[in-house]
């Protein structure tokens, strides 16, 4: 290999080391978890007219964005700015105002992407790297409605909806559909979304104090963050309605402040004057009272309490008809109580107010009137209630006095009516007294007969038992007189036989042997030791010892041989 070529080789090497060190060391960065790079090209072709953004190629801030991870880009054409990325918690919507795009049509401020302006679409809960410099993001709460709430939707672009008609898709108005109970991502800036109960809620006209509209109270879930997120559109809701209330009720009093008038109720103190009870969740105040004069003359003011419900099927029609809970309450169900309490009430007497059952027939016909009026209107009514009724003194003592009078009669004669019966039951006391003593001497006497009776039958049976008994021992006495008496005879006749069998045996055996010596000496041998031995000596010539010497006992151990003979 020749100089140039090592030479060569030399230089790729050093040029591959310098590019590494290059890259590595001066050309490298890291973008972090939840972080995003923001690049701007030195070089490149100008940007167009109105252009924030640059596309690659183009010299100014780069619309893409890079993400997590490691990257390489030159410094010398190249800056990069690192930020954080955009996360969207849970609950949250992120809405996007476009700075690049075309240019939406006259009259629309909704866009769609790839338009300025605030985009259609939401981001939900998640994370997001959009440049900053041609997006700006505004992270706000979702929608979530409450159980026993409907959400109603005002689409807040397009064109405007006819009058008196739902919007349709792409107009502007009140939707026909409503939202259920459940979480939402809505756009704010697109629909307005307004909670309603659904539930039965009251209206409560309280006199002096004017009066106040109690809903129903928030079940409240397990999960803390969507109870908080309730609480927040509620309490958004909540604002408006004090906002109503506070606005309504500032026109009227200006309005009876240009006509110089006072509305006063029983001892003249003015309405307007009286201070407001502490509200809880769930409670408006009203102005209004109920006041009307009756047939004959006289002003009736009462308290009362009605039941209502907005139907869930015509909820979103009553909300673009009338408006919020407030308004629905300030001008139909209100407008609707007085105007009927004053046409029904005109037709009672001030007396019919004070005794129970005139009072209960206006409250029913009030009630009816209510559900076929307001009925007719999507609203449902469940009770009409009346709880206190002012009446003016002057006729309410005199009637106050003819119905204690009346009452006090009619006491009176329950008094009587008490005595007799109370006479009456003295008696039937007594008469059951007696009575309960017949029963139980009756009783006694059933008890003495039962348990003479009783003994009667258990002597009876003791006899019974007892001749039975004797006549068993009898029969078992003579059975076993006849056990011993054939036993014996048995035992007789056994003797009999087996004598009489051994007596024929010996006459039969003496027979055979002809003579009774001989059988006597026969049955004296048969009766000898088998293992007896007889020996014969004979006598001769010589001593006793050497014919014992014959014999073998006189040799030592001759009783050893003795025995092994015998053996």
């Amino acid at each position: 290999m020749n100089s140039k070529v090592k030479l060569i080789i030399k230089v790729v090497v050093i040029l591959a080391i310098a590019e590494v060190a290059w890259l590595w060391g001066f050309c490298r960065f890291y973008v972090g978890p939840n972080q995003m790079a923001i690049v701007t090209a030195k070089n490149g072709d100008p940007l167009g007219p109105g252009q924030i953004l640059a596309r690659p190629g183009q010299k100014g801030i780069q619309e893409e964005t890079l993400g997590e991870g490691r990257h390489f880009l030159n410094p010398i054409f190249y800056d990069v700015e690192i930020i954080r990325a955009i996360v969207v918690p849970p609950g949250k919507v992120a809405m996007v105002t476009s700075k690049v795009g075309s240019t939406l049509a006259e009259g629309e401020f909704i866009a769609d992407r790839g338009q300025k302006g605030i985009w259609r679409s939401v981001l939900g809960p998640g994370k997001y790297r959009m440049n900053p410099y041609g997006y700006q993001i505004d992270i706000v709460d979702a929608i979530s409605i409450p159980i026993g709430y409907a959400g109603v939707i005002t689409s807040l672009s397009g064109e405007q909806a006819a009058s008196g008609q739902f919007a349709e898709e792409g107009q502007k108005g009140v939707r026909r559909d409503v939202l259920q109970p459940g979480l939402y991502y809505v756009n704010p800036k697109e629909y307005k979304v307004d909670v309603l109960e659904i539930g039965i809620n009251q209206v409560s006209l309280l006199g002096r104090t004017g009066g106040k509209v109690v809903t129903k109270a928030r079940q409240l879930g397990q999960n803390e963050a969507l109870n908080e997120l309730q609480s927040a559109v509620l309490q958004k809701q909540e604002a408006k309605r004090q906002d109503y209330f506070s606005k309504r009720s500032s026109s009227s009093q200006m309005q009876r402040g240009m006509q110089g008038e006072q509305v006063s109720f029983d001892a003249g103190k003015p309405l307007a004057s009286v201070a407001p009870a502490p509200l809880e969740e769930g409670e408006m105040n009203l102005t209004e009272l109920v006041s009307f004069p009756s047939r004959d003359g006289f002003q009736i003011s009462l308290d009362m309490t009605v039941e209502f419900e907005l139907a869930p099927d015509s909820i979103a029609g009553i909300f673009r008809r009338y408006g919020d809970l407030p308004a629905v309450v300030d001008k139909i169900i209100m407008p609707q109580i007085t105007s009927i309490s004053r046409n029904k009430g005109s037709e009672y007497r001030a007396k019919d107010f004070i005794v129970g059952e005139g009072r209960e027939k206006f409250q029913n016909d009030l009630t009816v009137s209510l559900e076929q009026t307001l009925g007719a209107k999507g609203i449902k009514v469940y009770n009409a209630l009346i709880r206190h009724v002012e009446v003016p003194d002057q006729i309410r003592e005199p009637i106050q006095q003819a119905s204690i009078a009346v009452e006090q009669d009619l006491t009176n004669k329950e008094r009587q009516n008490t005595a007799r019966k109370q006479a009456e039951l003295n008696t039937e006391l007594s008469l059951i007294k007696q009575r309960g003593e017949q029963v139980m001497q009756e009783t006694e006497k059933i008890k003495a007969e039962i348990a003479a009776d009783l003994q009667k039958q258990v002597a009876e049976i003791q006899a019974e038992t007892l001749k039975k008994t004797a006549e068993i021992q009898k029969q078992t006495a003579a059975i076993a007189a006849n056990k011993v008496r054939v036993l014996g005879e048995a035992k007789a006749s056994a003797l009999q036989k087996v004598e009489g069998e051994k007596a024929n045996g010996l006459q039969l055996k003496t027979t055979v042997f002809g003579d009774p010596v001989a059988y006597a000496q026969w049955r004296f041998a048969d009766t000898l030791n088998p293992e007896m031995q007889l020996n014969i000596i004979h006598s001769g010539e010589g001593t006793l010892w050497t014919d014992l010497q014959k014999t073998g006992f006189a040799e030592l151990g001759g009783a050893k041989q003795l025995k092994e003979k015998k053996k």
